[in-house]
């Protein structure tokens, strides 16, 4: 695709916006998807125009996408007008025509070919607009409202925005007043720029920068998985240059908030400093590409499932679940009777969303055909879980979990809407393993605490719980859950002998992004261990994705409530009912109270 764009920008006083408000924006000429050619002022609308650049992969784009569709028709019998503006040199025209089909945009989306009316617009990132008046000059700048975004490098999702900023500063224009709030910030994407490339350093695509990303970042950055783009050539990347710069550098990806200090997990997707340097230089240097020879040959993953081709597929229902498309869904319960006539050991196991874009997350359980009970509480056989950035479980050799003949598969469904209604229809995948086989029963435990009330715009809340080793036990992995206030949790081994050893810290948990860690080698719990766990909530207004601060918050299913659960899994050594060999089965104790058990909070 070519095009061109020329544009006037008269001097700005200095003002708010580093100078963007007062900007008069004069003609430029663009051309769309199609190849069509339009004319800034051909486009603008009598009463104002609003430009909003966009990008086709960006997450944010896809989530405001509806909305932006909803104020172009609430305001276009107004006199005010929507331009879209594509200026990243990664996105092709048969790329922006998907964009613009798959999410409903209504309004002209044109290719600014070099970035050279977002360099004269100043424009830094997608989702970001411009509300011009009738003469064409800037009144605000910014973002569309305040639903979605990041803050401190964890993204944020609120039910419905706080502010609609962009709708307000049209009927301010409108309504021939200044606008109350003419500068926001506005998060999302970073423009993939053209930038003059350097090849005189040593780092480049092909000899380190693609092995870097193999190893770190393909798995999901590839056709058919979670990532919102792939990351499997050097084309696919080239324009994501600066993002990937600056998520490296939050820490926001690879999705990994263990704190380096403490534990050791086979599962760390996390830099080292020397990785972390080498994508610096390289994207400082305009992301030169290298020698060809150098390349690395591809990797292979698997299609459709991440662990072992599963023995059994379930799916979560007959049919798919409706998602709507804005608002809160509550946790949604399906019971699946997979029609097991005998015992049965799962070896690896993985819950598969079928809509990636609304499957916040899902956890199976498994539930046994004498319990009676009802609820979440009643859910304690914990089988399998994912959420964004998660691994399906798979058991250390000799390891696997237990399903009673006569079970039921229960899937617990956090679905959050994205703006457009559609439905999902999940699974989940089994791999069994002889009786023979196992030596050890591998079972998902917690050290929970129900009982808390976190005050109204507290940031600093403390609660804690712990769980009692009543034999000597394998510790396999950690897998810390907190809702929209969880800001941090901690896990501490508290040995017979008095001596405590910090096993995980996240110092910055995030909801959107729930690992398990998993130990390189599963570490020994004497018996009498105590399994210490402390979380820590932000109820505040600082935190963005806190849906009510004013809001004392308790413990419930919901996101708009709050769980302090320190899941692990771990086997328990010497313990009769772990052999497949002895029937007796632990059922009955498991739903008694454990003396041994206690929580508490600050």
């Amino acid at each position: 695709m070519t095009g061109s764009a020329t544009s006037a920008v008269a001097a700005a006083p200095a003002n708010e916006g580093d100078g963007r408000i007062g900007l008069e924006i004069n003609d430029f000429t663009l051309r769309d998807h199609l190849g069509a050619t339009h004319s800034l002022k051909s486009l603008a609308g009598k009463q104002g125009t609003v430009v909003v650049f966009l990008g086709a992969d960006c997450p944010l784009v896809k989530q405001y996408a509806p909305r932006l569709t909803e104020l172009a028709d609430e305001f276009k019998n107004q006199g005010v007008n929507f331009v879209g503006i594509n200026s990243n040199r990664q996105d092709s025209a048969t790329e922006i025509a998907a964009s613009v089909r798959t999410t409903g945009l209504n309004f002209p989306v044109l290719k600014d070919v070099g970035n050279v009316v977002a360099d004269q617009l100043r424009a830094v990132r997608t989702p970001e607009v411009f509300l011009l008046d009738a003469d064409g000059v800037v009144r605000y700048w910014g973002r569309i409202d305040d639903q979605y975004g990041f803050m401190q490098g964890v993204a944020y999702q609120k039910a419905a925005p706080g502010r609609r900023d962009l709708a307000e500063a049209i009927r301010e224009v409108l309504a021939d007043k200044d606008v109350s709030v003419a500068v926001t910030s506005a998060p999302g994407c970073l423009i993939g720029r053209v930038r003059e490339t350097d090849t005189s350093g040593e780092v480049t695509y092909t000899n380190q920068i693609a092995r870097i990303f193999q190893n770190h970042c393909v798995e999901c950055h590839r056709p058919g998985e979670i990532a919102p783009f792939a990351m499997t050539t050097y084309d696919e990347v080239l324009g994501w240059g600066d993002m990937i710069k600056e998520v490296v550098r939050e820490q926001r990806m690879p999705p990994w908030h263990a704190d380096k200090q403490y534990g050791h997990f086979s599962n760390d997707v996390s830099l080292t400093d020397e990785e972390k340097g080498q994508i610096y230089a390289w994207v400082d240097a305009g992301c030169p590409e290298g020698e060809q020879s150098d390349l690395p040959a591809p990797r292979e993953f698997a299609t459709g499932w991440q662990m072992p081709q599963p023995d059994l597929v379930l799916a979560m229902g007959e049919k798919p679940f409706h998602v709507p498309a804005t608002g809160y869904v509550d946790y949604k319960y399906f019971t699946v009777d997979p029609g097991f006539t005998e015992d049965m050991w799962v070896q690896a196991a993985e819950a598969r969303p079928g809509n990636r874009e609304v499957v916040h997350h899902i956890i199976v359980f498994v539930k046994s055909p004498n319990d009676r009970s009802q609820g979440f509480g009643a859910l304690s056989g914990f089988l399998v879980a994912t959420a964004p950035g998660a691994k399906p479980m798979i058991a250390p050799d000799g390891m696997a979990k237990f399903i009673p003949k006569g079970s039921k598969l229960v899937f617990q469904m956090h679905y959050t809407p994205n703006g457009r209604a559609t439905d999902d229809l999940s699974s989940v995948g089994l791999k069994f393993v002889k009786a023979s086989e196992v030596q050890h029963r591998l079972e998902t435990k917690s050290a929970a605490n129900p009982f808390f009330a976190i005050p109204a715009f507290e940031s600093d809340y403390a609660v804690d719980a712990y769980k009692k080793f009543r034999h000597d036990s394998l510790l396999v992995s950690l897998y810390p859950h907190m809702h929209l206030r969880g800001k941090a949790f901690r896990y501490t081994a508290i040995y017979p002998d008095g001596k405590e050893e910090v096993l995980l810290d996240v110092p910055r948990y995030d909801f959107n992004w729930q690992n398990t860690y998993v130990f390189d080698e599963p570490k020994f719990m004497p018996k009498g261990t105590r399994l210490y766990a402390k979380a820590v909530f932000d109820n505040s207004e600082e935190n963005l994705a806190n849906p009510d601060p004013s809001r004392e918050v308790t413990f419930g299913e919901q996101t708009y409530d709050e769980m302090m659960i320190g899941f692990f899994d771990a086997v328990e050594l010497n313990k009769s009912s772990d052999l497949p060999g002895n029937k007796q089965r632990d059922e009955k104790v498991a739903r008694q109270p454990n003396e041994n058990d206690s929580a508490s909070n600050d």
